[in-house]
């Protein structure tokens, strides 16, 4: 269960940290925040930043092998990288409709695959 736990919990943080990065890009797009400093951008990304680490630290603490998981700290690393690269493109793909996905990215995507493949290579 520690796996499933860990992966859903980086699944979870890594949406709270795509919408604090990128959330606010798609909510000056609509208008509703583009007369905002960027103070208050930043702020309102804290936020939700808050709650990504809410979610990132118990994944990282519940899924290392030191504390009894099933992960090493270098699989943990390449696992929250493809996850954070799927939210991403999710989000890019659907809340952005200027941006598509081309052969490029997909290349990039296929390297990561492949680093998650060695990093868990025994």
């Amino acid at each position: 269960m520690k796996t499933v736990y860990t992966v859903l919990l980086l699944i979870g943080s890594n949406i709270f940290m795509t919408l604090a990065w990128y959330g606010h890009l798609k909510l000056q797009e609509m208008k509703l925040i583009d007369n905002w400093r960027l103070l208050g951008v930043i702020f309102f990304s804290w936020v939700l930043a808050f709650f990504e680490y809410c979610m990132q630290v118990p994944a990282n603490r519940i899924g290392f092998a030191g504390n009894g998981g099933p992960f090493s700290l270098m699989q943990l690393k390449v696992m929250q990288e493809v996850i954070t690269l799927v939210v991403f493109t999710v989000f890019a793909t659907v809340f952005f409709k200027g941006e598509s996905f081309q052969w490029n990215h997909l290349a990039a995507c296929l390297c990561l695959i492949l680093a998650v493949y060695f990093v868990f290579m025994k």
